[in-house]
């Protein structure tokens, strides 16, 4: 039986390309965003002319929306059954310096990044132990393990991620499911566009932005069944910047 993946946060970037990755190596889909419908729209067509036996779903919902996160998943897998992999990717950054920080730049970004990852997963997973098999992979960053000036917020909130996903693992482990994170350096993404040369050149000792596809490939390795011993872990792609 094909395996589902859930991919939040599907529309751009690291998601958008790990959907291509995923299809390419065999995997139905769930492909969730929160506003760009249009943009997931095209990247269905997209896997479909990739590979056309692939099964894709498109939702749409807020993860800051505990209730609407619930209603929505729960009503999918109730329907399709529940998936195999869930890939926690969607978030947001507001950088600011921190004395400067709005009370809603601190709470968007964690309420989105941190938050978002307990809306989706909790209604997700008792269904997946149920199952007595699956992969959680959350998306948290280089920020989380070095800090970033201008991102106190952004940092606090994927090294929340960091703390929830090895506690989850524990607690997952004897049911065969794997929990892990996969932390980003400097990306070539829409994020990462203010990004100079120069500064890549002195923060990466590659001396170049990663890509997306680089990413996706090492989510791809820890939804197979090769990395079915590897669980609690941040694993950093990030040209070998000092963490």
């Amino acid at each position: 039986m094909t395996k589902t993946v859930l991919i939040t946060g599907a529309s751009r970037g690291i998601g958008y390309q790990t959907a291509l990755y995923l299809a390419k190596n065999g995997y139905n889909l769930v492909l969730h965003c929160n506003k760009n419908i249009g943009k997931i729209e095209e990247l269905k067509e997209k896997i479909k002319s990739i590979n056309p036996k692939t099964d894709v779903r498109l939702m749409q919902f807020d993860i800051k929306n505990r209730e609407e996160c619930e209603e929505k998943l729960l009503k999918d897998i109730e329907k399709f059954g529940m998936y195999y992999g869930i890939i926690l990717n969607a978030g947001i950054n507001k950088d600011a310096p921190f004395p400067a920080m709005e009370n809603t730049e601190w709470d968007d970004v964690i309420d989105t990044n941190l938050n978002g990852l307990y809306n989706i997963l909790r209604p997700l997973c008792m269904p997946m132990i149920q199952n007595r098999t699956g992969r959680i992979i959350a998306l948290t960053s280089v920020s989380a393990l070095t800090g970033n000036r201008g991102q106190v917020n952004y940092s606090a909130s994927k090294a929340g991620i960091i703390g929830a996903i090895k506690a989850l693992s524990r607690e997952l482990a004897k049911r065969k499911i794997t929990a892990n994170c996969v932390a980003p350096g400097i990306i070539d993404t829409d994020m990462t566009q203010d990004i100079t040369s120069d500064i890549v050149k002195e923060l990466v000792p590659m001396q170049r932005m990663g890509t997306t596809e680089e990413v996706a490939s090492l989510i791809n390795y820890l939804l197979s069944e090769d990395a079915g011993y590897i669980t609690g872990q941040v694993i950093s792609v990030n040209g070998g910047m000092y963490i």
